[in-house]
């Protein structure tokens, strides 16, 4: 019997991300709608099913689209205005102060700028937590993309808002306007303890036990946090907010970069994903997570970006290339985070770090996030390891297609949905707004 989808994908291999990490020559894919109705090679896929449309990617590599699971998306207007600065220094002079100007209409332009770059490069999920985040929701549902976002929670004024009570309504109208979105999902996000109070941070767990939302939240980012703290508070980072409550399977924790092996446990035990981010903390010399051993203790890691004015590009293909080559030459161990585990972290960790289920792999009944790359680029020849060319190989340049939910975003140079040569002319604009607000 012939069964109907509405599309059918050939391409030369694809790289599912199953559970048991399936590589298919010569595959195809069935769509319909925004999901995934069945793969294998194009010899049994194609004549079981009549589609709608064929879209024959040729000599490609099919695989999950990547997950970015921390970033800050708006902050591409912000790229290299201030580098080469500690975090602290980076933040309090140079970037709050310019931050306290922004408007929704330039943070709309700067996260449509956002996922204009993480399309062309293979990304099709993010988690976003930045001010004024309808903005960037307006832009995430222009593009096409999908996200998990929140307002973020500070204990001082924001332009969103004047003070933390108008902060958390924020939150409440973000969830009632965007809950039947398919593709964008609220999270409460502080922004990191030293920018809340014990108050903040206990109001945001119970806002998210209410409402059944994640929970986001920057935490050891540096050695200097973990002193203030104890200075503040007497007690370590992920000790702190362990004793508020925060630490449960829904909590996703950027950077983690300051911790004891104790600590690494008790984030294992309490289900809890970690957001690794090693090019922003690279550049911002806060320190190399010790990611090797999070997943020894079994701790679920997942892979980001951060904002493009620390990193400076939201490209998860050289995110993943830097994470395995920091953690190799860190431990003097080439066999340390190998290609398979990384691409699992910008996959199948970003999922857990979104808290979806239903992307990073290609498999029935999973969203059809999918992004091909192009196997006649040089760097990808000749194909004998498709992981490794994935982590090792490709720059995300090879990205010729990008798909979210069964609709093309991207394709051979082309935008679907996004107006490119007029973003470029609106962000272009932008320069001196910026530069006016320079500290």
């Amino acid at each position: 019997m012939t069964l109907v989808c509405d599309l059918l994908i050939q391409a030369d291999t694809i790289l599912t991300q199953d559970p048991d990490r399936t590589v298919i020559e010569r595959g195809g894919i069935a769509i319909t709608g925004d999901t995934i109705t069945d793969i294998g090679t194009w010899d049994s896929i194609r004549p079981r099913y009549h589609a709608a449309k064929t879209l024959d990617l040729g000599r490609s590599l099919v695989m999950p689209g990547l997950v970015n699971a921390h970033t800050h998306a708006a902050m591409t207007l912000l790229r290299g205005v201030a580098d080469d600065l500690p975090l602290m220094e980076w933040l309090t002079k140079h970037i709050f102060p310019v931050e306290q100007h922004l408007t929704s209409e330039i943070v709309e332009l700067g996260a449509l700028l956002a996922c204009a770059e993480m399309t062309r490069f293979g990304t099709t999920a993010f988690c976003d937590m930045y001010l004024l985040e309808d903005a960037t929701y307006r832009a995430v549902d222009r593009a096409g993309l999908r996200a998990l976002g929140g307002e973020g929670i500070f204990m001082f004024p924001s332009p969103a808002y004047p003070d933390t009570n108008r902060g958390f309504e924020i939150v409440r109208e973000l969830h009632e306007k965007w809950k039947a979105h398919p593709r964008i999902r609220q999270s409460v996000m502080p922004h990191a303890i030293y920018t809340t109070t014990p108050e903040i941070l206990t109001r945001c767990r119970d806002i998210a036990e209410e409402l059944t939302l994640p929970l986001h939240i920057h935490l050891a980012e540096t050695a200097s946090e973990t002193r203030q703290c104890l200075e503040t508070h007497g007690k370590r980072p992920l000790q702190y907010i362990h004793e508020l409550g925060l630490l449960t399977p829904q909590t996703t924790l950027a950077h983690c970069v300051d911790l004891t092996d104790d600590e690494i446990a008790l984030i294992a035990e309490t289900g809890a994903v970690v957001a690794h981010n090693p090019e922003s903390n690279m550049k911002l010399a806060s320190g190399i997570a010790d990611v090797p051993g999070m997943l020894r203790h079994g701790v679920r890691v997942s892979l980001g970006t951060d904002g493009a004015a620390s990193n400076n590009a939201l490209n998860m293909f050289t995110e993943m290339t830097s994470c395995a080559l920091l953690h190799k030459v860190h431990g003097m161990d080439p066999t340390s985070a190998p290609a398979q585990v990384v691409l699992d972290m910008a996959t199948l960790g970003g999922a857990g770090a979104l808290h979806l289920n239903s992307v990073g792999a290609l498999m029935p009944g999973m969203q059809a996030d999918i992004i091909a790359l192009d196997l006649d680029a040089p760097n990808l020849l000749p194909l004998h390891n498709p992981v490794s060319h994935a982590v090792y190989a490709a720059t995300g340049a090879e990205v010729c297609m990008t798909m979210v939910a069964g609709e093309v975003l991207y394709n051979d140079g082309a935008y679907q949905k996004i107006d490119y040569p007029a973003l470029v002319d609106e962000v272009r604009s932008l320069r001196d707004w910026v530069r006016s607000h320079l500290a």
